[in-house]
């Protein structure tokens, strides 16, 4: 009786994280940034054996234990994980939401929780809302695999008495849908499209934006050094507490993506004088932001 006692108070105790395991980390090469990042995520899981990868050194994920936790890295990483679906579930992690659009369409493996790197665009518009008030029209500019984002940016653009002014720009050579949407907005939101907003495309929409004294939110906090006003992001401490997380939970229960609860908020406070704003405080912004809506 006193065993049968014991056996139903186990059943009855509420469910506690999963024991210690093998963690996979996959990547393209072993570098600084992943060293770091593994020792971080080691500090916060002694109890797991966490080790790192190269993709091109593993067998195809079909042949890994099940129970075997993996974390996707890069694109590498993630197109190693594709090469089939049998195989333990994996966080995918520096992930575009274009990125992914552009790869998987509409489809989403079960087995793959991606956890995306670009910033929520409701919460990118709450920041432009926020920095610059009186700004009530948003351009937008959107590629092939950027423009199914649009709907979602309008649905979180009504409740702050924001309009979407979206232009297509095919050719980020030709510069007149760039000019033309400076000339219809009061403000820029850039989109983390890589075929829009990289290197070779930075200095002529960083130079037009300004030539109008106009703002630039976004696309990131990589653009954001190099000329445009703000942007929300997540570093590595955040990161490390979904994995944290998430790591704790059976893999059947990982969303199928989702964004990191914590953020913070970088500015360019010389961008800020030049356009005759107030200097960015980078932490009350992130506070009112997080005090604000839900992001998707």
């Amino acid at each position: 009786m006193a065993l049968l006692l014991r056996l139903m108070l186990l059943c009855l105790w509420p469910m506690g994280p999963l024991s210690a395991g093998e963690i996979l980390l996959v990547g393209a090469q072993d570098q600084p940034g992943i060293r770091s990042f593994i020792a971080a995520l080691e500090s916060r899981r002694p109890h797991d054996h966490v080790h790192f990868q190269s993709a091109t050194d593993l067998p195809r994920p079909g042949s890994l234990k099940p129970d075997q936790r993996l974390v996707l890295l890069d694109n590498d990483a993630l197109e190693w994980r594709l090469s089939e679906s049998a195989g333990p579930p994996a966080l995918a992690m520096r992930v575009g939401r274009v990125q992914v659009e552009q790869r998987l369409g509409k489809s989403r493996p079960g087995f793959l929780t991606l956890l995306w790197s670009d910033p929520p665009l409701g919460r990118q518009l709450r920041l432009a809302h926020y920095l610059l008030p009186q700004a009530q029209r948003v351009g937008v500019l959107y590629g092939e695999h950027s423009r199914f984002l649009l709907d979602e940016l309008r649905q979180a653009a009504g409740p702050l008495g924001l309009e979407i002014v979206a232009q297509a720009w095919p050719d980020p050579l030709d510069s007149r849908p760039l000019q033309h949407v400076l000339g219809n907005s009061d403000v820029l939101l850039g989109l983390d499209d890589p075929d829009l907003y990289n290197s070779k495309t930075a200095k002529n929409l960083l130079l037009s934006s300004y030539g109008r004294q106009m703002a630039l939110i976004g696309p990131n906090a990589a653009f954001v050094r190099a000329g445009a006003l703000a942007s929300t992001y997540s570093d590595q401490d955040d990161w490390i507490a979904v994995l944290d997380h998430l790591l704790d939970q059976a893999p059947a229960r990982w969303p199928r993506s989702l964004y990191p609860h914590q953020f913070g908020v970088s500015g360019n406070q010389q961008v800020a004088r030049a356009l005759g704003l107030e200097p960015i405080d980078v932490n009350v912004a992130a506070k009112a932001l997080a005090e604000g809506a839900p992001t998707p």
